[in-house]
């Protein structure tokens, strides 16, 4: 969101974030101002917070005025479309997420992103298409950013005859290209997370159940097994931090947990010494802490069931949500001659800069709403 900010501020306009806190307050960040309103904390949710007051969200609304409304959530901020309409609003929703999918993950042996059985593989989308069915019509337009991301609302639209959904649009998001970069790799910084001879596995994910942390410490494992040295440093907190501590204790997988990395410019050193970087979330959207691995240089091995493969290309490998699968990408990914798979990732990053992203949601904002048609839509996906 701050990222897109930014791209509006570029172009001579005023964004103003609203994003739930742990207190109200305002804030300018880098010219762009960030209001936060008061919202507890999910539970089990890794740390998100929800607004839990949509009036005080109106009313902010009343108060800032806007002549264009984007919203990225789309549980306790849904109605806001509705606000938008009475006031005569453009807007949009941002498909960051899919809910079937995170209905899925919270199903019984069904997080692995594939089908659920029994009664969760025919409940699961149907719930899915009547909460979407609710609420995304309150919108004039909804915007994917994967391929992946818009599926479940072509579902419901080729399912549905009583549902006008609004058009549907696809907008890649983007990579800061000059924190991100393949120079920031150095043999000091690499020997600060592993030692020469060491394959450098990084996992840089929040830990919770969505993401499947686990079917990284259990790839690296595999690895171990197979003889191939390995240090596994994961960077992300969350709350299964403890137990995949004691799963990569367990599994003997030399490893170092750093929890959350606050500052971006270590992130980004840890990224460009990393050999490979796995992202095994079975059910995510677009990727951008693979996006910014591809930007340093690194490529990607990623859950095959995810929207990653359209992010990562053939800048890394793609398997199944499974140990097996994921270690042999990695073996693969890992064997392939260094010089040419830095420079693939690099090359696969520069196709997904801020700005394309900045033009795009310009050109869509541009639009009147009256406008849309709903075979208007706009793909600028990259490939």
């Amino acid at each position: 969101m701050h990222a897109m900010a930014g791209q509006y501020l570029a172009r001579g306009h005023e964004p103003v974030l609203v994003v739930p806190g742990r207190r109200d307050a305002v804030s300018l960040v880098d010219g762009v101002r960030v209001v936060s309103l008061a919202a507890p904390r999910v539970p089990f949710s890794g740390g998100y917070r929800a607004v839990v007051q949509p009036g005080k969200m109106r009313g902010l609304l009343e108060t800032i005025a806007p002549d264009r409304l984007e919203v990225s959530d789309r549980t306790t901020l849904a109605g806001l479309g509705d606000w938008a309409r009475e006031a005569g609003v453009p807007s949009l929703m941002m498909l960051h997420e899919r809910v079937d999918g995170v209905l899925r993950s919270w199903i019984p042996g069904a997080a692995d992103g594939r089908p659920a059985a029994g009664a969760g593989a025919a409940v699961t989308p149907r719930l899915a298409d009547w909460y979407n069915g609710l609420t995304l019509p309150r919108f004039d337009r909804l915007v994917a950013t994967t391929q992946f991301a818009a599926g479940e609302v072509e579902r419901l639209a080729a399912r549905s005859r009583g549902v006008a959904l609004p058009p549907l649009y696809r907008v890649p998001l983007g990579v800061d290209l000059e924190r991100f970069r393949p120079d920031r790799w150095s043999a000091q910084a690499r020997a600060e997370y592993a030692p020469p001879g060491t394959a450098l596995v990084v996992l840089a994910s929040r830990q919770s159940t969505e993401k499947r942390p686990d079917l990284a410490i259990d790839a690296a494992a595999q690895l171990v097994r197979d003889g191939r040295p390995v240090r596994l440093v994961v960077a992300g907190a969350g709350p299964l931090l403890p137990a995949m501590r004691r799963r990569a204790e367990a599994a003997g997988v030399p490893h170092r947990f750093l929890s959350f990395v606050r500052d971006r410019d270590r992130l980004a050193t840890l990224l460009a010494a990393a050999d490979v970087v796995v992202a095994p979330g079975p059910i995510e959207t677009f990727g951008l802490a693979a996006l910014e691995a591809l930007a340093s240089g690194t490529p990607v091995v990623c859950s095959s069931t995810s929207a990653l493969p359209e992010v990562v290309g053939t800048a890394g490998a793609a398997a199944a949500p499974d140990p097996a699968a994921l270690a042999l990408a990695l073996h693969e990914v890992l064997d392939r001659d260094v010089d040419e798979r830095r420079k693939a990732a690099r090359a696969r990053a520069e196709l997904f800069p801020w700005s394309a992203t900045g033009d795009a949601m310009m050109e869509l904002h541009s639009r009147r709403a009256y406008d849309l048609r709903p075979d208007a839509g706009l793909d600028v996906g990259r490939r």
